[in-house]
């Protein structure tokens, strides 16, 4: 059974007219920039086939032009939809930019040169393709690890809705059996798969996106920016698990500062939040790149540096200082801003919790040793799995002394 190949097209500027208007629904309804102009491209680049499988040899000169032209802009707008998926602004003169070089050179070449034409608009779309896959490789380096399909799917978006265009244009002043051509019925039964593919995708890279930002909101403290408890423990297992592979140390310290429920008391929650805020800036002031450090609950706050414990100890120090330091003052006066540091050190692999545990009685010895300082755990936290393998015996210390 043979395929009249008019007909194919007209169904798949039919379905993708349909799924840009969805596109451009769900985009207003989830206020997406990217999804409406995603939209908006695919109704363009439907409306460009449309003209032209209906009326293409009936078109004069100035339609054919301005058809051609709404398809380029099509494929600018897929390139600026890429960039506002980012929450980059949009590329106005790139944007038009297509339209108006093919324009100028469908005007400017001989009428009878119509393959330099279509080379000139291949041209163009491939441009259009290049940029669009640039700015979703950008994006998939940073996050996307595993949406390739969303970096090549949508970066061939332009190409597919100017293909029908240009093979047309090509093909049918020297094959009067165009219409019937099994290349042609191929190509137009593709580009419904493809309509239809596309939508999939793009729903899949906006999904990610938002599963994303769901996650990351839900690792991090609202008022600091850090990272928060939960965050914090995902982070360090990380950290851990990697320098475990190394054979290297890592180092945890919490923080706790001094006389906090007194701040909130005299002058007031906003004034607690501000001091909290200032203290999550000084830490993280104070440590390289690579630490790790997050609010874990009130005025308490975490670290984890892969070091020694000795160079653990001289980078707690260094924060108590530049709190104490800080200089805060309101309308009241000064406020003191001192900190109490615990920090506990082990060897490579020791558990996150045993660290928070030997961390923690630092602190409490800090707490008690007059506040404002920085106490070393003197014992070596156990593993985790040498508890558990020792949970059935009775007394079995938490810890055991550094010499052993």
């Amino acid at each position: 059974m043979s395929l009249d190949s008019i007909t194919l097209y007209l169904v798949a500027t039919m379905v993708a007219a349909l799924l840009g208007a969805m596109l451009v629904f769900f985009g207003k309804q989830e206020n997406s920039p990217a999804l409406k102009w995603w939209g908006t491209a695919y109704l363009l680049g439907a409306a460009s086939v449309a003209l032209w499988t209906a009326a293409g040899d009936k078109l004069g000169a100035p339609l054919y032009l301005a058809m051609n032209a709404i398809g380029f802009v099509a494929c600018g707008m897929v390139w600026n939809a890429a960039r506002l998926f980012h929450g980059r602004t949009p590329n106005w003169p790139g944007l038009v930019f297509g339209a108006i070089a093919w324009v100028a050179a469908a005007t400017l070449l001989d009428p009878a040169a119509s393959t330099l034409r279509m080379l000139a608009g291949a041209a163009i779309v491939s441009v259009y393709a290049a940029l669009t896959a640039g700015e979703l490789w950008s994006e998939r380096r940073k996050s996307l690890q595993r949406s390739w399909p969303a970096l090549v799917v949508p970066a061939m978006h332009g190409c597919v809705l100017m293909l029908p265009v240009v093979i047309g244009g090509f093909l049918r002043p020297n094959d009067p059996q165009f219409a019937s051509s099994i290349w042609v019925t191929v190509f137009a039964v593709e580009l419904v798969l493809y309509a239809v593919g596309t939508v999939f995708v793009i729903f899949m890279l906006v999904s990610e996106r938002t599963v994303a930002t769901h996650k990351t909101a839900a690792s991090m403290d609202p008022l600091t920016g850090m990272l928060n408890r939960r965050g914090f423990s995902e982070a360090c297992s990380r950290v851990i698990e990697r320098e475990a592979k190394a054979g290297r140390p890592v180092t945890v310290m919490i923080f706790d500062i001094d006389h906090f429920k007194s701040i909130n008391d005299r002058f007031g929650h906003p004034a607690g939040d501000e001091m909290l805020k200032l203290f999550s800036t000084v830490v993280t002031g104070n440590l390289r790149i690579s630490d790790l450090s997050g609010r874990i609950g009130g005025e308490e706050f975490a670290a984890l540096l892969p070091c020694s414990l000795e160079e653990g100890v001289l980078v707690a120090d260094r924060v108590r200082e530049a709190f104490e330091t800080s200089g805060v003052v309101v309308d009241e006066g000064p406020v003191d801003t001192t900190v109490s540091i615990g920090v506990a050190g082990g060897p490579a692999g020791t558990e996150l919790d045993v660290l928070l545990a030997a961390a923690d009685t630092a602190l409490y010895q800090a707490k008690r040793g007059g506040r404002n300082r920085v106490e070393a755990a003197e014992e070596l936290p156990l593993s985790l799995d040498w508890r558990r393998q020792s949970a059935g015996r009775v007394g079995v210390p938490r810890l055991q002394p550094a010499t052993a």
